[in-house]
């Protein structure tokens, strides 16, 4: 069996080094071609070049958008936030498998990545889209009732809203049972991933967002279910880890032996899915709705939300003025700028005007 080229954006993130992982227990299998990350560990990245040896290695999202453009089987975007958008571009446009673990690149670019993909050219990478799509392939398209992500519900599934105001960074960024980057981490505790993940559902799979539903899952299990019109219900289970869908991303259609442990099925255990709280987490329904907004509306949800976690994390904004941030900016909303975008410039110019928005919104609000 000849072995995949691989190309790995964000290689010293967590996605990065988990694909590197698999990697490395898998010579066999693939090889590493290109190796970018954003620069913010340049150690480790040195370390990682040392010891795959890639053809082409870089930082920074120039070097991205080089890298991802080159021959390759597969390019990973395990890029955190809208940095990444022009490597998954650049990736589409070569011609390369893309395994997107990425979701803020399809969120933002909506349409404009989608005309740019061949069928089958995306990979989502995503556990939750992973798990969509391995249960929609034991069914047909024209059968599929609706999607149901799960979400763990974060580190303070049922609290209110007043109880989540005083929320400290250090509390957020303690997940209960997933071990990620910071801004994926604290997105998860507003829900805000749960809310991108709705609107790159509905670009990946082209269903309704109606039939988009959002349940709380809090031992992250079963990663995502799809419900047929004849009633049942098929789920995709494993323990809490990204390797199972990076080891799908970067291997085609081919599984990995012992990509990742298996459930347990001899010992007891209780799965429970609970409804979603929207008035303590709106994230979700706001996101429900720029994406059925369109246009750039995406754009600027995500856009805002970048600068706000920003805020919150160096301590300018409280908790639940994330999404509250998010909310101002996109009721702000310029009609020129909602204008449907017909080029990446213009969903560029859409973000750069939505962090501009946003941190305005920050500077009013912050606290002290």
């Amino acid at each position: 069996m000849a072995k995949r080229d691989v190309t790995i954006l964000g290689s010293t993130g967590s996605i990065g080094t988990q694909a590197l992982d698999l990697v490395r227990r898998n010579p066999d299998r693939f090889r590493v071609v290109a190796m970018t990350a954003g620069g913010g560990n340049r150690e480790l990245f040195e370390a990682q070049v040392a010891e795959f040896r890639p053809a082409y290695s870089g930082l920074g999202e120039e070097a991205s958008v080089e890298a991802a453009g080159r021959e390759a089987d597969v390019v990973l975007n395990g890029i955190t936030g809208a940095v990444g958008l022009r490597p998954t571009l650049a990736a589409l446009e070569a011609g390369n498998t893309l395994a997107l673990a990425n979701k803020e690149s399809l969120v933002m670019g909506g349409p404009l990545v989608l005309e740019r993909a061949a069928p089958g050219q995306i990979v989502p990478v995503d556990s939750e889209h992973s798990a969509l799509a391995q249960c929609l392939a034991a069914g047909r398209a024209e059968d599929v009732r609706k999607l149901v992500l799960t979400a763990s519900g974060g580190p303070f599934r049922g609290r209110t809203r007043a109880e989540l105001a005083a929320v400290t960074v250090d509390e957020a960024l303690n997940h209960p049972t997933w071990d990620m980057g910071p801004v994926i981490t604290i997105n998860s505790a507003t829900l805000v991933n749960k809310g991108l993940e709705v609107i790159e559902a509905h670009l990946l799979f082209g269903i309704p967002y109606d039939r988009i539903e959002v349940v709380v899952h809090p031992t992250s299990v079963v990663h995502s279910m799809v419900e047929f019109n004849d009633g049942s219900t098929l789920a995709q289970a494993s323990p809490p880890t990204m390797a199972i869908p990076i080891a799908l991303g970067i291997a085609g259609s081919e599984r990995i032996p012992d990509a990742a442990p298996a459930v347990d099925w001899t010992s007891a255990q209780t799965w429970e899915f609970f409804p979603l709280d929207d008035q303590a987490f709106p994230a979700v329904a706001l996101a429900r709705r720029a994406g059925k907004a369109g246009g750039v509306q995406p754009a600027i949800y995500n856009a805002a939300n970048e600068v706000a976690v920003e805020a919150f994390r160096s301590h300018r904004l409280a908790f639940t003025q994330i999404v509250d941030t998010i909310a101002t900016v996109l009721d702000g909303s310029d009609p020129i700028v909602l204008s449907a975008p017909r080029t990446v410039d213009d969903v560029i110019a859409a973000d750069a005007w939505a962090r501009d928005r946003a941190q305005a919104v920050v500077e009013r609000r912050v606290i002290g």
